[in-house]
């Protein structure tokens, strides 16, 4: 493994070292500043939130008064729950080496966060803290964004640093978003853009009565039912070249006393929109609430909208960074991409910061390793893939600042 490699294991190992559960960011920002400070960058905390739940915001940008353009790196600390420890192989939070004939691409390396996303967060610290001691006196500015309120609410990690910036007038061209976005072998997939979210709880008002008088109550499943096929079969788009058609998808559903003979009085049901740029939330909004009033719906309906759409075209960053892929992500020596396979734009999946950083920056793409074992028990990286992932970041910069 080569010294490049090696340090970016070593710095993921100490990163997923910390419990970092969101939103706790658990010293793993406290790992990072001292290498950024120590390569010129000059380092600000943002932190925002309530006192027993204070987010960790980090900003770092190294300015070496050359102009040109502003390139982000931005990822997140916090990881989700590690779910049962007994049903993990080895503590989610000491960071273990296996192998087996199993991993294809070799040993991997063990732990909550390794994929999602703490080698992307060490990868991105050592290449860009790399790239500025290389060049001294790059064009434009490097910047590093890392929050610990990615896998919660989201409500005063990533948006809040943004909108802070917003208020400085900063001015961001191209964002690169550690996302573990491959699917089988590095580089073979990134994301130009992301599906928006917008979800809804309705409230279905029915009366409650005895199950052996039907005609004294009203029940809301009954009432409920034509108006959520119609929902469940309706084609609210057909997407476009870059977005899959938008979808609606009921994630909850709860009524009932718990009684078998008591008719519920009301029923709560929790949907979600991904949609795509062919739709907005305002009609989507409207197509439900006229699907409902059509079918006599007695209902009340709370909206929440998770993030719009954003859609990174062909440019000069998919440019920079496709073919710092096709550099360092071929052959034996970059994590086992054929050279035959070429590296896939897409929209699918879920969501990510990157849609509070499209309200800043006209260029925002999310790289990182295989997604495989993301949010899962016994969540792994390749070792394999930490030196290319690394070269690709610095390379992108590279690319992109001349």
């Amino acid at each position: 493994m080569n010294p490049s490699a090696t340090a970016t294991l070593r710095l993921t190992e100490a990163l997923i070292a910390c419990r970092s559960v969101t939103p706790a960011d658990a010293g793993c920002q406290a790992l990072l500043q001292p290498l950024l400070q120590a390569a010129g960058f000059v380092c600000e905390a943002l932190d925002a939130g309530p006192p027993e739940a204070r987010v960790a915001n980090l900003w770092a940008v190294h300015d070496a008064g050359v102009p040109g353009p502003t390139l982000v790196f931005a990822g997140h600390t916090d990881v989700v729950p590690s779910g049962p420890l007994e049903r993990w192989a080895s503590d989610p939070f000491v960071p273990t080496h296996r192998s087996g004939p199993d991993f294809p691409n070799g040993p991997r390396l063990f732990g909550r966060g390794a994929a999602d996303m703490k080698a992307a967060v060490a990868a991105m610290t050592l290449a860009a803290t790399a790239y500025v001691a290389a060049n001294p006196r790059h064009p434009g500015r490097v910047a590093l964004l890392f929050t610990s309120d990615e896998e919660g609410p989201a409500l005063h990690g990533t948006r809040h640093v943004v909108e802070v910036l917003q208020q400085r007038g900063e001015k961001l061209d191209a964002c690169v978003v550690g996302e573990p976005t491959s699917v089988r072998q590095l580089g073979d997939m990134v994301k130009n853009g992301r599906r928006g979210t917008f979800s809804g709880r309705l409230k279905v008002l029915g009366v409650q009565g005895h199950i052996a008088y039907p005609q004294l109550a009203a029940n809301p499943l009954h009432l409920l039912a034509p108006a959520l096929a119609e929902l469940v079969a309706t084609v609210w788009d057909e997407g476009n070249a870059w977005f899959p058609p938008t979808s609606f998808q009921v994630s909850n559903v709860h009524a009932g006393t718990g009684a078998l003979n008591v008719i519920p009085g009301e029923l709560v049901l929790d949907f979600n929109f991904r949609f795509s740029t062919e739709s907005t939330p305002a009609t989507l909004r409207q197509r439900v609430e006229n699907i409902l009033q059509r079918h006599g719906v007695p209902h009340e309906l709370q909206w929440t909208l998770g993030g719009e759409p954003f859609l990174t075209p062909p440019g000069s960053l998919s440019a920079a960074l496709v073919a710092a892929i096709a550099a360092e992500c071929r052959g034996e020596d970059g994590g086992g991409l054929q050279p035959e396979l070429s590296t896939e734009m897409s929209t699918t999946g879920g969501t990510s910061d990157g849609r509070f950083i499209a309200r800043l920056c006209p260029q925002v793409m999310e790289f990182g390793v295989v997604n495989e074992s993301i949010h899962k028990l016994d969540e792994w990286v390749d070792v394999a893939a930490l030196g290319p992932l690394t070269a690709v970041y610095r390379r992108t910069l590279e690319n992109f600042l001349r």
